[in-house]
């Protein structure tokens, strides 16, 4: 699968309780301590999407295969990580392996949960984390840039490209400021760079979890209103959710479970929402295969061409595409079947050049 995203934040933010919440299990302990969380716990989790259990249901499948999406909850993060503070350098490390990062923000009083900081302040704790991925990003590219100086003096096309890059990075980080807030200012080839050479934190697509109290159900309060005003500055996705009740919701099921979130103005857990932004995040979408054996859920990067889809399901598949046969959810979620709209002429052929979108439901012509 691959894809994943790290859940992180200072202690005591609600990040484990949230992780616990996610697996539906309490595989990731949680207490009252900082460092409660040393070696990551990693969980694969369902990708909510009715929309395939809508097409098994019209296809009569006798199997339904969902998409999953990689959780993993890293140790809590302290001021001056970077430096090795608290477990600061296995934190970073772990975050270096995740695609993407979801920030926990406390956006509850409580006396009985300690702050690492002393006192409730999401603002100044997203800072904190971002810091220290920048001051981590700043040690990494200043290595690296003595190294590509040097080699620069001799005049190689290809290192005076990297030194640029590297220069171009630097003017960013010096400003401590994330990388990721600034991708037009470095270009896309600078970015790559960043992503892939040097395997920067700061670069990392971000959301942000607003953790709130219980009684601050569904709106949020206060604090969850700086944090989207926060996110704003990135256009990154803010989730506000209670990380107690998620996990309150644990072994719950149909009209209980319904009857919990009623009574806090929720439609669904916050954890669906949570899910489905970290998908987006990663620039993931979904398309569907169907017939009377399975219905099952596909996992690709948007912008993904019709062979490379096939070949998701059997490289074969991809070698001797031939043509699929499409057609989106939106037109054929009013239907009675497939079979109908292919009567109907709805289900188009598309070819090798065809850019494949959220929502399709595929059937692929091949030929080995």
């Amino acid at each position: 699968m691959g894809f994943s995203c790290g859940i992180v934040g200072l202690p005591n933010v609600g990040k484990s309780t949230l992780f616990n919440a996610l697996l539906q299990s309490v595989r990731a302990q949680s207490a009252n301590y900082p460092f409660c969380t040393i070696e990551p716990n990693v969980g694969v989790v369902e990708v909510p999407d009715q929309r395939l259990y809508h097409i098994a249901q019209k296809e009569r499948s006798k199997k339904i295969t969902p998409t999953f999406i990689e959780f993993w909850d890293i140790a809590g993060l302290v001021r001056n990580a970077s430096k090795g503070e608290g477990l600061g350098n296995q934190f970073l490390a772990n975050i270096r392996e995740v695609d993407a990062i979801v920030q926990v923000l406390r956006c509850f009083e409580d006396p009985d949960v300690v702050h690492v900081e002393g006192e409730v302040d999401p603002i100044r704790d997203a800072q904190i984390i971002d810091i220290e991925l920048i001051a981590k990003d700043l040690e990494t590219v200043e290595r690296r840039l003595e190294k590509v100086q040097k080699m620069a003096r001799l005049g190689d096309k290809k290192v005076k490209e990297e030194l640029e890059h590297l220069e171009k990075i630097k003017a960013v980080l010096d400003r401590m400021e994330p990388l990721r807030r600034h991708k037009e200012e470095l270009g896309e080839e600078t970015i790559e760079y960043a992503k892939k050479t040097l395997f920067l934190l700061s670069i990392k697509p971000t959301m942000y979890v607003a953790n709130v109290g219980e009684k601050d159900l569904p709106e949020g309060n206060e604090l969850s209103e700086k944090v989207k005003a926060y996110a704003e500055q990135e256009s990154a996705p803010v989730v506000v959710m209670c990380a107690k009740l998620e996990a309150d919701l644990i072994g719950l099921e149909g009209q209980e479970k319904l009857e919990l979130l009623k009574a806090y103005g929720l439609e669904e857990p916050g954890l669906n929402k949570l899910i489905r932004e970290g998908y987006r995040l990663l620039g993931l979408i979904t398309f569907f295969t169907t017939g009377e054996k399975e219905t099952r859920a596909w996992t690709i990067k948007k912008g993904t061409k019709a062979p490379q889809a096939a070949g998701k399901i059997h490289s074969d598949m991809e070698r001797g595409f031939i043509a699929a046969e499409v057609i989106n959810y939106e037109e054929y979620k009013n239907l009675p079947s497939l079979s109908k709209a292919k009567e109907l002429g709805l289900v188009r052929l598309e070819g090798k050049d065809y850019v494949v979108q959220d929502g399709d439901i595929m059937y692929f012509r091949f030929n080995v």
